[in-house]
């Protein structure tokens, strides 16, 4: 593989709430893309736990707890980056928590740690979402070094908030990670726009993970995890199913297309 060239791979999985099992076919995944000669792995949001809203503090966790623990096990012994997709972080007794994602460096340090920002309080099909009623938001943004990228954090309904991506985007971030859970009608209307969307506006390669298939709570999950390139091209998808998706991602073409198609550095307004 051309020293330029990094390969990545996105997870896609359907959680429920038992944790054990969860870890246990996430680490199947992870390894099988390290297998593949992925040298950094996105998981899905919420991969380790997914349960309704009630039933948060049964499935959130410290940074210290089990599924972060296994996680930085992983890097260790695969020799890769782990971007943890998102686990529920407690907050003090675990009544509420945030939604955080962490990058995972190969040695097992975490070296970014970002806390979802926007919060999913819709009502789709008649299903109303209210993560803020055991979810409270982060505050920072956060942006970490894997496998020669400079990789932003973000996760699931931040896609739809660009101003985020390209604050990433002017703080130095040429990849995008977006762990995600999205429902089956916004997913197929709105996710692959989305994804390309931000790809193309900040010229970044974007990880997108997602989760797939029914959730025990009825609700679906529409899965379709990809890798998009800066021009805004699909590389790798995982259409159905559980599995794994990799792509070789070619950051001289990327740097070539930031030269040749200034549009970061045309920026007039902040």
């Amino acid at each position: 593989m051309p020293a330029d060239t990094v390969r990545a791979a996105v997870v896609q999985l359907l959680a429920d709430e038992d944790t054990a099992r969860n870890i246990a076919r996430a680490g199947e995944l992870v390894q099988a893309a390290a297998v593949s000669g992925a040298g950094l792995v996105v998981l899905p949001e919420k991969w380790n736990w997914w349960g309704p809203a009630s039933r948060t503090p049964a499935g959130a966790e410290s940074l210290d707890g089990p599924s972060l623990t296994a996680a930085r096990a992983w890097a260790r012994e695969l020799g890769v980056f782990v971007v943890a997709g998102s686990v529920l972080e407690a907050i003090g007794d675990g009544a509420r928590a945030y939604n955080t994602s962490v990058l995972i460096a190969p040695d097992g340090r975490d070296t970014a740690l970002y806390r979802k920002v926007h919060l999913f309080d819709v009502t789709v099909d008649g299903h109303e979402y209210r993560e803020s009623d055991a979810v409270d938001p982060g505050e920072a943004l956060a942006v970490g070094d894997a496998a020669g990228l400079r990789l932003g954090l973000s996760v699931c309904y931040d896609l739809r908030f660009p101003e985020l991506y390209r604050s990433l985007a002017v703080s130095g971030a040429t990849a995008l990670a977006v762990p995600a859970n999205f429902t089956v009608p916004t997913g197929a209307a709105h996710w692959e726009v989305l994804l390309r969307a931000r790809a193309i506006e900040d010229q970044c390669f974007v990880l997108a993970a997602g989760q797939c298939g029914e959730h025990a709570t009825g609700e679906g999950a529409w899965g379709h995890s990809m890798i998009v390139d800066p021009w805004g091209a699909v590389l790798a998808e995982v259409p159905d199913g559980e599995g794994f998706a990799c792509a070789d991602l070619d950051r001289a073409a990327q740097e070539r297309l930031r030269a040749s198609l200034p549009a970061l550095s045309h920026r007039r307004l902040p």
